[in-house]
């Protein structure tokens, strides 16, 4: 657009310069606003309650699921996951000695395994809603006691598996093999490292001072 002589004249009669940014404001800004009014403080004060809501919150829902139903849940977690296993040697040790799988029988037998591994896991495995699964025994020999019954019960199934799977008939490696290697794999789970070690140490002596060998079935 075309500029006149007189509008050159007055732009030219600008001065430029930076504004004054020291001089006090002749009306209030909207942070002066807020801070007249305490809205920062409001509003923490409002954080401050959202935030205690949800906490409120989260522990009324954790309240939903009471010790004892956690201790359940988890219980069945255990003895679905251990009826699964005892499912697949199931069908390990029939393929091995080459039967013919009756499918029937090994979901029955799987669906009994299951009720038995659950009462046993929720008896022996540590919950927090059950620190004492012995009446009468001090709190600090509870979590001792349950070690001891796992390394027991470690050391007996693993050797006792070893002992059948070379001098009983395929009938009865077929029969026991699947729960005592159940027992077997969830003790030694349920092991503290140190013991762990010392089970699989004793099971391996055992195999080799017995003169024990892995060999075919046929």
């Amino acid at each position: 657009m075309v500029r006149t002589r007189k509008e050159k004249k007055a732009a030219n009669e600008i001065k430029l310069s930076h504004p004054d940014r020291t001089a006090v404001p002749s009306e209030n800004t909207l942070l002066k606003l807020a801070q007249d009014r305490n809205l920062f403080e409001e509003a923490e004060r409002k954080k401050r309650k959202n935030a205690k809501d949800n906490d409120s919150d989260s522990d009324d829902g954790d309240d939903l699921l009471s010790s004892t139903a956690d201790r359940v849940l988890e219980t069945m977690l255990w003895s679905i996951s251990l009826s699964m296993l005892h499912f697949t040697l199931d069908v390990l040790v029939q393929h091995q000695y080459a039967i013919s799988i009756i499918w029937p029988q090994i979901f029955v037998r799987s669906v009994q395994a299951s009720v038995v591994f659950f009462l046993l896991v929720y008896v022996l495995h540590p919950h927090v809603s059950a620190p004492s699964f012995v009446p009468g025994l001090p709190v600090r020999f509870q979590s001792t006691l349950r070690q001891l019954i796992f390394l027991t019960a470690s050391v007996i199934s693993g050797c006792y598996l070893i002992h059948i799977s070379n001098k009983y008939s395929y009938l009865a490696v077929m029969k026991q093999s699947p729960p005592l290697g159940c027992i077997w794999i969830w003790s030694v789970i349920e092991l503290d490292l140190p013991y762990a070690v010392l089970s699989l140490a004793c099971t391996g002596g055992f195999f080799y001072q017995g003169g024990y060998t892995i060999k075919q079935p046929y």
